[in-house]
């Protein structure tokens, strides 16, 4: 119980202090770079959703676990995502925006995507319910509307925002790791049964994820300090949207795993990810 109550205050917050570090102009940069931002928001808002249901088919997922992974693919990028793209030397003003969109977008998204995954798997089970009209709601009140009031904070008492923007980041990067280890805890017993069968399919949505963002943005020849942002934008997940939605929306334990499984394994790919993009590693993965 104490859970379900903390899970969505503490989202509330995270979004909220992901808002203090966003203004307007992070948006025009869907217009003033439209090559970079199409691509990361096509590959973050379609093909990664694309890929779950291609995975969880592929690995013949059980249907909550199946529609856990796709919630996860649903969810946009994770609060990690712009402090992990500078650390890389991408571009943080990239990042930022996409993550600034794919969260607004996400209140009708992440709805959507979830409810085309159970729909999809309601022959399956009958416990797959779809409760299209309260997701958007939870969606809203918990993610977009404290994001909103963030930017709204940001935009007329910038001072006082940029003052307690990093201790906000630093909570809340806190929260996310307090709220993935607390799920992972009350799921303890359950992990070990799962983890075998979802364990494969999410790491394989990491590497897909991953993998694509960086391909297609060789293909269209975007810069190197754009790739990275792509890349690792859409390989951190906001894994603590994923288990607000499975847990709290959805009231599902077992829909929960493949987030908290994500939660693990994207902060392993993104080391790697770091590391391979520093000298000389860096000038053996791009070539210029």
């Amino acid at each position: 119980m104490t859970l379900k109550i903390l899970l969505p205050l503490s989202l509330a917050f995270i979004m909220f202090s992901m808002g203090l570090s966003l203004v307007l102009n992070d948006f025009k940069r869907v217009v003033a770079h439209p090559l970079a931002m199409g691509f990361g928001l096509l590959s973050q808002m379609l093909i990664l959703p694309l890929i779950a249901f291609s995975l969880v088919s592929l690995f013949s997922l059980a249907p909550d676990l199946a529609v856990g992974v796709i919630i996860l693919a649903a969810c946009p990028g994770g609060i990690t995502s712009n402090l992990l793209t500078h650390i890389a030397g991408g571009e943080s003003a990239l990042s930022v925006s996409l993550t600034a969109v794919t969260s607004l977008a996400g209140v009708i998204s992440i709805p959507v995507i979830v409810n085309l995954g159970m729909a999809w798997y309601a022959g399956s089970t009958h416990t797959l319910a779809l409760p299209l009209g309260s997701m958007i709601a939870g969606v809203f009140l918990i993610s977009t509307l404290p994001l909103v009031m963030g930017m709204s904070l940001r935009h007329f008492r910038p001072v006082w925002a940029l003052r307690i923007e990093p201790g906000a980041r630093k909570a809340a990067v806190f929260l996310f790791i307090l709220i993935v280890a607390a799920t992972f805890m009350g799921q303890w017993g359950n992990m070990g049964d799962f983890f075998s069968e979802a364990g494969p399919a999410v790491i394989a949505l990491n590497i897909c994820a991953i993998g694509f963002a960086l391909a297609g943005a060789r293909l269209l020849r975007l810069q190197r300090r754009q790739t990275i942002a792509i890349g690792l934008e859409c390989g951190l997940q906001n894994a603590a949207m994923g288990i607000f939605v499975a847990g709290t929306l959805l009231a599902n334990t077992t829909m929960v795993i493949p987030s908290i499984i994500y939660a693990l394994v994207m902060n392993i790919s993104a080391a790697a990810f770091i590391v391979a993009n520093r000298e000389p590693a860096r000038k053996f993965l791009f070539l210029r």
